[in-house]
């Protein structure tokens, strides 16, 4: 969106559209922004025609041009555009916006119905009209609501008084699972009954009940009977055939609709989902998953996709189906490609990571690496993607590599001082967990704690990194002087709240009590006085670390939720806001 303020096709005097254009471009997540942007450009000069002036024409379509790639599932929206560019410039400008909306919403059943019923009225090749339905009946022909498409095909076949044509469509739709399955079996049952026999079941099925019949007869004297008489035992085996038929597919309807009957919102929306519309879709997922038909899997996941686009979790589910299925690795990159590039909001990168490693285990290596600064750039203070790319780093081309990514993390303007601190204990657990260098680790903690002395997940990483060293009865009274001298650092240098050290503190309580000598209970009960004492006794709270700056108010509670969904995975309630090089403190960004 960083070229959304280049409308050069805006009337300079159209304050409305300028105005709605800057909210827009100040959050492009904002739905009613869009689409009272999308209002205003409509009633340019009061309403837009073929005559309307070229600037307006322009600042329409460009305006309903970034709304629909913005959000592309808003079916109603590419239909309202097709109908704006049939009125101002005719039917190949508006043919053109509907391949559009199909392409990007493939399986919307109102969509296609829409485009073939224009396609009805204004082409007269039927090769052509039928070539259209044909590809809408790939895309939306086994959806349980397919009945208005299925309606406007054979409206379109009695148009032209094709009685064949009919009948096939209906001998393909009796055998789908849909809402108004019954009407269409009683039409092709009637249908049946003014067909020649040859036409209703294929050759080697219509010799098989011939056959049948005449073997039936064979008893009684195996006179020939008239053909009349056979013709109607056959057709009476091919009805039952199709009855069959029928009560297959009515019970595969009826298990269908426990799952349909809660769907409340079959479309796609910006607003959230009822929780207990995401449990069914996963149920029904559950089922059809069940049932074993790769198409009709496919299918439904790809209308799940349409109303769930913004929830990760069925991205990933359909990814890790589809991955289970043979020969099908485009299929699950073109997965990942839909839900990282349009769908799923950056915020969170999960699906993007997946992404990455996906692309790695197919040996793309570049492009799993393109992937981590590609989140980077947008969200340059994610620790998860962060540590994801150091690790691939790591993982192709050694630690040292790794090691380079963390230190230019660090080293960043734009990377947050919380994140960098994060970043920092990564570094020191790769060189001591993976290199197995304990004396490097520990200086990385030593060198660093001047710059991040306000981050508790510093400090706790540092004391669970001290106390998980091995130790025997020679080198125990070594480690006690350390983690002392940890906890004496902690509490002379740290710039955490007060809550926060009291909570740390009761780390080095309890390695007292289970790992301390004869004298440890002496410097247990000094450290429970000054660190949870009454207010005069304790040192936490000295007016001295007051005015240092050390003691800080818990965050805000917008700022606080802020962090949570930024930073969940090291989200600390007591977090403080970072001092400034002029003293003063950052506002958490």
């Amino acid at each position: 969106m960083a070229d959304f303020n280049q409308f050069g096709a805006i009337d300079d005097e159209n304050a409305e559209i300028k105005k709605l254009t800057l909210e827009v471009e100040a959050d492009t997540d904002n739905f009613e922004s869009w689409e009272k942007l999308v209002r205003a450009c409509e009633s340019q000069e009061g309403g837009l025609n073929r005559n309307s002036s070229p600037q307006a024409l322009a600042t329409l379509r460009d305006v309903y041009d970034r709304f629909l790639l913005k959000f592309p599932l808003l079916f109603g929206y590419w239909k309202k555009y097709a109908d704006l560019e049939f009125n101002i410039s005719g039917p190949e400008s508006a043919e053109m916006i509907y391949e559009r909306g199909c392409a990007s919403i493939t399986n919307c059943v109102d969509l296609w119905a829409s485009y073939c019923s224009f396609k009805m009225e204004t082409t007269h090749a039927p090769d052509l009209v039928r070539e259209l339905f044909e590809r809408a009946a790939t895309c939306v022909g086994l959806d349980f609501l397919a009945h208005p498409f299925w309606d406007k095909y054979l409206e379109y076949e009695e148009r032209q008084e094709a009685q064949d044509k009919i009948f096939a469509i209906l001998q393909r739709v009796i055998h789908i699972p849909m809402h108004q399955y019954a009407r269409y079996y009683e039409r092709f049952r009637q249908l049946s009954h003014a067909r020649p026999v040859k036409e209703l079941v294929p050759a080697e099925t219509l010799a098989r009940f011939r056959s049948e019949v005449e073997a039936e007869t064979a008893p009684y004297g195996g006179l020939a009977r008239p053909e009349l008489e056979v013709e109607r035992d056959v057709r009476a085996k091919i009805d039952s055939m199709y009855y069959e038929i029928f009560q297959r597919t009515q019970e595969e309807t009826t298990k269908r609709w426990t799952y349909e009957s809660e769907l409340k919102r079959p479309y796609f929306h910006v607003t959230e989902l009822d929780h207990s519309q995401l449990v069914n879709w996963r149920k029904y997922l559950d089922f059809e998953e069940s049932e074993g038909d790769f198409a009709r899997i496919t299918f439904l996941y790809e209308r799940c996709l349409v109303t769930c686009a913004l929830y990760d979790e069925f991205w990933f589910r359909y990814a890790r189906w589809m991955s289970s299925q043979p020969d099908k690795q485009e299929e699950v990159r073109h997965i990942y490609m839909r839900a990282a590039t349009i769908f799923v909001p950056i915020s969170r990168p999960g699906i993007r990571l997946q992404f990455a490693y996906f692309e790695e285990s197919c040996g793309r290596i570049d492009v799993a690496r393109d992937i981590h600064e590609a989140v980077l750039m947008q969200l340059p203070d994610s620790v998860e993607t962060i540590v994801s790319w150091a690790n691939l780093q790591r993982r192709q081309s050694g630690l040292d590599a790794a090691i380079e990514i963390y230190k230019a993390q660090i080293d960043s303007t734009t990377v947050n001082i919380f994140t960098k601190a994060v970043l920092v204990t990564q570094w020191a657990y790769l060189l001591w967990k993976v290199k197995g260098s304990v004396d490097e680790a520990r200086t990385v903690f030593l060198k660093n704690v001047q710059w991040y002395a306000d981050s508790r997940h510093f400090w706790q990483k540092w004391i669970e990194f001290e106390l998980e060293q091995p130790t025997n009865a020679e080198l125990e009274s070594q480690h006690a002087e350390r983690v002392k001298h940890l906890f004496d650092e902690l509490l002379a240098k740290s710039r955490i709240s007060s809550a926060a050290k009291k909570d740390l503190f009761l780390t080095y309580l309890n390695y007292l009590q289970d790992r301390g000598g004869k004298e440890a209970m002496k410097q247990f009960l000094t450290i429970d006085r000054e660190i949870y004492g009454p207010a005069s006794l304790c040192v936490v709270d000295t007016p001295a670390t007051k005015e240092k700056g050390i003691m800080k108010t818990p965050l805000d509670e917008a700022t606080r939720a802020k962090a949570e969904s930024r930073y969940p995975a090291y989200y600390e309630y007591y977090m403080v806001e970072p001092e400034s090089a002029t003293g003063g403190t950052v506002p958490f960004q």
